[in-house]
């Protein structure tokens, strides 16, 4: 077997980094929104805005990121946007209301959409198809360590310190990945540029930012509804316009035609469906806890980081159940079981003991790390080198919209709870109907993958024999 080069497994460190840093900070924040909304004088669900325009602003920068990188090169680039990112941190903690609380963390969502793309790309090209499985899996394992960390020491700093430091955590670490791409990425450029699609990335930031920012606003009293209506409305007309001016560009921002790969498709459509039911979880759990219980934060974190360490069990199994059963099989059946532990969230009541809760969380972080390593790489399995930054930019655009999504759509159903209810105070009983909702979203993905062909993925899983002579 050929030994692998030092350079495929420095680069998913360094990768690492940033999903650390970006992963630790998502968490951190679920845990700690009671308090942040208390500080901000705000209610806890109106704290949705500032999760869905961080992922939102992510959404919105991450289509322009391979062309960035591809121009600029791909360690400026990377290094510029952790520092933007740690930038939005010391806003954050600086902020003293929602909105410039709203302000700071679509800031740090203009980093992180330069971030983490951009590493991801240096991996799929520089690295072989073979190989990427692995890869990916070394990637991830050191960057679940931040949702692992994220919840208890947020709610250990919440509850014993002040949130603020939630966010200035980040500093050290963002300074670490930017000493590390520094010395370990080349500044790649590549030698045939096109130009960039100015068009494309105004017409797709209107139809991402209308339609995410407007459904996560419904129901709140921050805006009114006649704006609300107005954003939902040319976020719609934007994205009707975008498709149309794709089809007649030549390099698109977003090049739906990526769409006619069946195994790209399936990672999009499905992966768009599963990530929007499972998106609302870290939103919901956290609020659970500690209004429907009475948790402090780090108790609640205590709980919550359960699902991370489930995911963390996985990862080393993920490249075996995939040679043993391949992509089709993982996906379809995967989908429906992480859905089902989804859904026993809902049977969170008064009384019920906490071991019960962590072995619900536990089993359906294990599952849903096989469910999010399978899309995420399958999506790669018919991109030839050439698209292989507009494929990476639109996966990355895809995925944070479905999480964006999946907060808002989460939030709203326990809006709708409370109002049917003639209720203005959440309580345990208010979240069940969210996590049964969202559930059948996630499970809804199983339809998508059923279409893929059995061998779908089979290069990149290892199910399909090698060629005589040819290194596995």
């Amino acid at each position: 077997m050929e030994e692998t080069p030092p350079y495929d497994r420095i680069v998913p460190l360094i990768v690492a980094t940033a999903l650390f840093m970006e992963n630790m900070d998502s968490t951190v924040i679920s845990t700690s929104l009671p308090a942040i909304a208390r500080a901000l004088g705000t209610n806890p669900l109106a704290l949705k805005l500032a999760v869905t325009s961080y992922l939102l602003s992510l959404a919105i920068f991450i289509p322009a990121s391979g062309w960035t990188a591809d121009r600029l090169g791909a360690r400026n680039v990377f290094r510029t946007a952790i520092g933007i990112f740690v930038i939005g941190s010391i806003g954050c903690a600086a902020s003293h209301s929602l909105e410039e609380f709203v302000a700071a963390r679509i800031l740090q969502g203009t980093g992180g959409a330069m971030m983490t793309p951009v590493g991801r790309l240096i991996m799929v090209r520089s690295i072989d198809k073979r190989h990427l499985l692995n890869a990916m899996s070394l990637v991830t394992m050191p960057a679940l360590i931040g949702p692992i960390c994220g919840p208890p020491l947020g709610g250990f700093i919440t509850t014993y310190a002040s949130w603020h430091w939630i966010f200035l955590i980040n500093v050290p670490i963002g300074l670490l990945g930017i000493a590390l791409a520094t010395r370990f990425i080349a500044n790649v450029h590549v030698e045939h540029r096109t130009p960039f699609d100015y068009v494309g990335f105004v017409l797709s930031g209107f139809a991402i930012a209308g339609l995410a920012f407007g459904l996560s606003a419904i129901g709140l009293e921050f805006l009114p509804t006649s704006i609300v209506a107005a954003m939902l409305g040319v976020g719609a007309l934007s994205a009707v316009a975008y498709i149309a001016h794709a089809k007649r560009t030549p390099a698109p921002i977003l090049d739906l035609s990526l769409l006619k790969l069946p195994t790209f498709r399936a990672s999009i459509y499905g992966g768009f469906l599963f990530r929007l039911g499972i998106g609302a979880l870290p939103f919901l759990l956290p609020l659970l806890l500690q209004i429907g219980f009475d948790l402090t934060p780090f108790q609640s974190g205590l709980i919550t980081f359960t699902t991370a360490l489930g995911s963390m069990f996985m990862k080393a199994a993920v490249a075996s159940v995939l040679n043993r059963f391949g992509y089709r099989n993982v996906l379809l059946y995967n989908a429906l079981i992480s859905s089902a532990f989804l859904a026993a969230c809902a049977t969170f009541v008064h009384g019920m003991p906490y071991s019960a809760m962590i072995a619900i969380l536990l089993s359906g972080g294990f599952f849903r790390s096989l469910q999010f390593t399978s899309i995420n790489t399958i999506a790669y399995a018919e991109i030839d080198p050439p698209r292989m930054s507009r494929a990476t930019a639109m996966v990355a655009a895809a995925q944070q919209l479905s999480l964006s999504t999946g907060v808002a759509v989460g939030a709203l159903v326990v809006e709708i709870t409370l109002r049917l209810k003639h209720s203005a105070t959440m309580g345990v009983n208010d979240f069940p109907p969210a996590f049964l909702f969202v559930s059948l979203l996630a499970a809804s993905a199983a339809l998508i993958f059923y279409r893929l062909s059995p061998e779908a993925g089979a290069e990149l899983s290892g199910r399909r024999a090698e060629a005589p002579g040819k290194a596995p």
